[in-house]
This record gives C-alpha cells, structure tokens and sequence, in this order.
C-alpha cells in the first residue's frame, strides 16, 4: 500500500503541534499499510507478530488484529465521505465474510476452516472485538456492509449476535453489548434481542457513575482512562449515531462534564497521565476529546481540543511507539513487557485506534480550521481538584508536567483481597513518571515488617478541595490487614511543591515506615543524599531532565535516594528518593516536602510546618507560598482550612 510523502509541518495552523488533518490521515494509512502487510488468506485474520500470545490464543489476537484495524479503516473512510482509494472496505468486507464462514467455540480451531473467528463466548475476547467489527460497520455501512450480498449479511449478523446473548465480564464490557446491539437494530438484524442489549448494558453502567463524568470500572474504586475510551466514548457514539436525543443529553452531558477535569490530564510535550491498565492503547487517550467536539459536548475550545490530541498522538510517535516495520508495540513509547496485562497480544495496541474518531468530523469544521491553542498545562501553574475520583491535579507551566495525586482509585476487587496494582495503587501518578515494577515502589507510603513494606489495599477517599486531597487506609502485609491499623494520608500543593502527611494509628512503637517520592527515569540517571533531603536526577533524550526530591519535615529520620536498575516504562534505569522513619507512640505523625521538575531549580521546597498532638489526632500548619493551611486530622477524617493569623506562632 504506497503512500504519499509525509505531509509537511503546517506551524501557523499548528503553533504548538504542526500537524493538521492531513498528517491524521497520513498516520492512519501507515498504520494500516504496516498491520495489512500481516493479513492473511481472505483478509480475515491479521496475526501481527510479538514476543507472545494473548491468553485467548493466536487465532484470537489475529481476530483482534482485524477487528481493531478495522475501525480505524472505518474512520479513515467514513471521514472521507466513503473514499477508499487504498481499497480498505474490500479487504474487511472480505475478510468479514470469510471470518464468519464457520464460527467455532474451540480456542484451538483444529479441523475447522483456517480463518474462520472464534464465536462470541461468555466473557472471550471475541466479544470485545465483536463491538469493534460493528462499530466500524456502522461507520461504512452504506459502502460496505449494504453492498454485501443477504446471506453473507446474515452470517455476519449471527455471529455478531453472539455478543447480545453471552455474559460479558461486569465493567465496561457491558458496553460492547451496547455496540453491537446498536449497529444490528438499526441493520435490522436480531432487532429485539439488539435492542434489549442497548437498553441493559446501559442500565447497568448506571450503577458505577459516580458523578462529576467519572466512573468506576465495575470494581469499587476502579478509576481510570476507561473513562473516555469507554464510558464516554461508547453510550455518546450510540447515541449521536442513531439520533437519540434524550441519550446524547443524558450522555454528552457527562462527557463534558469529565472532559473539563480530563483535559488537565495532558502535560505539554502531549504525554497523557501514565496511570491505570492498558497504557499500551497509547493515543486512544484522544477518543474523548474528539467524541466531545463530534457531538458538541465539550467545554474546549476546537483549537484546544487539536491541540490535545494531535500532542498525545506525536507524542508516541516522536518516542518510538513503532517498530521498524511501522507496528505499534506493546508498550509505551518503544516496547515495556511489565506494562502488557496478559490478555494483550500484539494486536491489542490497536486499540488506539479510537484516537482516530475526531476524522469523522468533515475537513471544514473548526476543530480542524482553527488555529491550535495552548493546552491547560501549558497556560499557568494549576491544581485543581476531582473530588469524584478522589484525585487532585497539579500542573506547572514552566515545565509542563502534570501529577495527579492519587487518593481515590485502587482497583481493588469488592469481597477480595488482591495485591497492589503499581497502576492504581500509588499516592501519585505523573505525565513523564511511571510507576515501578521491579524494586522500591514509588509515591508511596509504607510500614516495614521485616524486609517487607505495606500494601495499601482498599483507598477510603476522605475528600479532595482547593489544593488538597486525603483517603484512608488499613495496611496490608502478605495480603492481611496489619489488627487494628490505620493510615490517613493528606497532600497540600503549591506550584510544584507537595506537602505529604501521613497519620498512622494503632502500630507497635519501633515499627519503621518509608515514604517515596517520583521515580524518574532516563539514560542517565543520579542521586545525592544531604542529611535530610534525598534527590533523583534522569536526564532524558527528548524533554530535558527530571529532578525528584524528597525532605524531611516532621517525624522521618533519614533521606536518601534509591537506584532503581530495572528502570520504569520512561527508561530502562530510574532512581527514587527514600524517606524512612519510626513508629513512637500510638499516634504517629509523619510529614515530608516533595516535588517533581523538568526545570534547573535547585531550590528548596519553601515549606515549613508545625505539628502538635491533639485528642484523638494531630493539628498541622503548613506555610505554603500559596498560604498557610490548617489541617486537623482526627478519627479517620481530615479537615483542611486557611490558617487563622497567628497559628503555629508562639
């Protein structure tokens, strides 16, 4: 599939990007060109290649590999009125009828037709990509799926109804079922059975929106980019497709409403928030932006709104999110094995396609006219808070980097007890940070026993305001809770700063405890340790260097900063700032300075603190250059207000 040269930078259009529509179209057919070059025999499978198989097998990754393809053909043609001078419907109108031919439940296949797909099952992976297929037939239908002949539609719609009558897995999967049964009731295809689908998965989904356009996915606390990409994403392309007003309001509302928080989630080099699972879908972080201007539910303005996704987009393609043969790896910018979950395959990072959506809005409108404008974190130092998620965004402008603090999202199963997940479960989450895999865990708080630290386990979010959030929370050792012990965690904010404080109740005295700053990664990377403040410094190939610093305020003894060898997903060596102290008395207060920085200032935090003990807890000012809290933690509740002139003096 030749393609045309590049398009060249368009920087009166494009100030801060220099990509227009035209460099989306042209990321697309390379996309496409590469993964197509990996079909096989009628077009119905694409086993793209990759270190392993998925859980679900080769045959079901090759199914992903059409089907996730596939929907970004559908944009690519539906945006371009049905203009297909590659001959991309050809080929999946092909490979649609051959995948269908003699669908079969064997994860193994022997004895069947060779590229037949395997049926939809209750919670099998060709469910998920059942709602690709039929998102994207939707899209084409009048170039495609009209065009073929009736029993070949028929067979096609079988198999797609398989997704309406098996169990999915109980989050947004319940979303898929909304897809298809979407695409075949205005197909007029298993039109009941589609249309109860639709009406259930969206009932379900009810159940986790927490307001505010957040939702938890399925589990409790289980707060992530899925929001956009799927909670969004699905009921408001549904909706804005069949022309059900009463939906879109209902829909595009929510979505607006998680569009105003979510757009502080971008730092300025275009890198979304590294938080969560599936990071390898990479720039479907965009899904939501162009879903608000397609539907004119989003608080952005269209130069904004490009600028965006057209950041998140080069973003990984500058840093290396194809290969040589121009796949996209599993990974985040080149390949990372400990980010990949293991119902990934090589295909799964076509997911991103979804980043795709905003070509369906025609060559005309503003989003693709108006001249870029800066993002939220490029235009002034910012913090804002998510009380929904329980999270608190903080952004630099000097630097552009976001932090979002954590006290809110665990992905902790409801009724069992499960590790730490390094992607949820941490007190913060960066733009140019990634969480640990192997070592010291960063951005967190735990108590030591032995050689074994703390888990946070489930997250009691206590609230998020002007410039702080705090939770709580039961230590867990070896997966049991440690009798009769508490943590409650607050973070107070100022520019780049980051007051940490951390009650602990009801520990033996002696115990120790350790708090962690950033993990910052790059190829070259160094540390320093005076008395009691610990730095980390990466100097990174693209972005400058990173400084993550940690000081000691009140009850930890030692700073030092930490190698970390095995590195993050941002770079295959890191280091981490160490504070460490002890347990000496039923009620222990800890409080630290912390900070992350893509600027030279070697200035320290300009924070000071008084803490004394009060009944049932701890009284603490904070002089911050920002002003002066007061924070009162007791009985499992953190209350945080200016200070009163005078307190703390005296």
């Amino acid at each position: 599939m030749p393609h045309p040269p590049f398009p060249p930078e368009d920087r009166a259009l494009s100030p801060y990007t220099g990509w227009t529509r035209a460099h989306w179209e042209a990321v697309a057919d390379r996309l496409l060109g590469a993964a197509l070059r990996h079909a096989g025999p009628e077009h119905a499978l694409i086993a793209l290649p990759g270190p392993r198989p998925s859980r679900s097998g080769p045959r079901s990754d090759a199914l992903e590999g059409y089907a996730r393809t596939f929907l970004l053909a559908a944009f690519r043609v539906a945006g371009a009125g049905g203009g297909d001078p590659l001959g991309l419907l050809d080929r999946y109108a092909e490979g649609l009828t051959a995948g269908t031919r003699r669908p079969t439940a064997d994860r193994e296949l022997t004895g069947r037709d060779p590229v037949s797909w395997p049926a939809v099952t209750d919670r099998g992976q060709a469910m998920v990509e059942a709602a690709s297929v039929a998102l994207a037939l939707r899209l084409t239908r009048p170039w495609l799926w009209d065009r073929l002949p009736g029993p070949e539609r028929a067979r096609a719609a079988d198999w797609l109804a398989g997704a309406l009558r098996h169990t999915p897995v109980d989050n947004n999967w319940w979303l898929f079922q909304v897809t298809v049964g979407g695409f075949l009731a205005e197909a007029g295809h298993h039109t009941e059975a589609a249309e109860r689908a639709v009406e259930r998965g969206l009932a379900r989904i009810e159940r986790w929106y927490l307001g505010d356009g957040w939702y938890t996915d399925g589990r409790p606390r289980a707060i992530d980019h899925y929001n956009g990409w799927a909670f969004h994403l699905y009921p408001v392309l549904h909706a804005h497709l069949s022309g059900a007003t009463d939906l879109l309001d209902r829909f595009g509302t929510r979505l607006a409403a998680h569009l105003r928080g979510y757009a502080h989630t971008f730092g300025a080099d275009g890198a979304p928030l590294h938080q969560g699972r599936s990071l390898v879908y990479r720039f479907a972080s965009a899904a939501a932006l162009w879903a608000g201007a397609l539907t004119d539910h989003s608080p952005l303005t269209p130069g904004t709104t490009r600028r965006l996704a057209s950041g998140a987009l080069r973003h990984f393609l500058d840093r290396g999110a194809t290969d040589e043969d121009g796949l996209l790896t599993l990974g985040w910018h080149g390949p990372c094995p400990p980010l990949v979950q293991s119902y990934s395959g090589p295909a799964s990072p076509y997911w991103a396609s979804k980043g795709f959506l905003g070509l369906l809005l025609p060559a005309g409108h503003p989003v693709w006219t108006a001249a870029e404008e800066p993002a939220p974190a490029e235009r002034a130092d910012t913090v804002l808070a998510l009380p929904a998620p329980g999270w608190l965004v903080q952004s630099t402008a000097a630097d552009g980097l976001v932090r979002v603090h954590n006290h809110g999202s665990d992905d902790q199963p409801a009724g069992e007890v499960l590790p730490d997940d390094p992607l949820y479960a941490r007190l913060a989450y960066s733009t140019a940070t990634g969480p640990v895999f192997e070592g010291t865990a960063d951005n967190h708080f735990a108590l030591l026993a032995g050689d074994e630290a703390s888990e946070r386990g489930p997250i009691r979010p206590l609230g998020a305001g002007s410039g702080w959030a705090a939770s709580s929370h039961r230590p867990r050792v070896g997966g049991a809770e440690l009798p009769g012990v508490t943590v409650t965690s607050l973070v107070l904010v100022a520019g780049d700063l980051e007051v940490h404080a951390h009650l602990v109740r009801g520990a033996a005295t002696g115990t120790g405890v350790r708090h962690t700053g950033w993990a910052v990664a790059g190829h070259a990377v160094g540390t320093t340790s005076d008395g009691g403040r610990a730095r980390a410094r990466a100097e990174r190939r693209a972005g400058g260097a990173l400084l993550s610093e940690a000081v000691v305020l009140h009850g930890f003894h030692t700073a030092r900063a930490r190698p970390l060898p095995a590195g993050t997903a941002f770079g295959p060596s890191a280091a981490v700032p160490v504070l460490t102290g002890t347990v000496t008395g039923e009620r222990c207060l800890f409080v630290s300075a912390m900070r992350l920085t893509g600027t030279d200032a070697a200035a320290p935090p300009a924070v000071r603190i008084t803490a004394e003990a009060v009944p049932q807890g701890h009284r603490l000012l904070v002089r911050l250059p920002g002003g002066d809290r007061e924070v009162l933690f007791h009985a499992d509740a953190v209350t945080v207000t200016p200070a009163r002139p005078g307190a703390g003096q005296g």
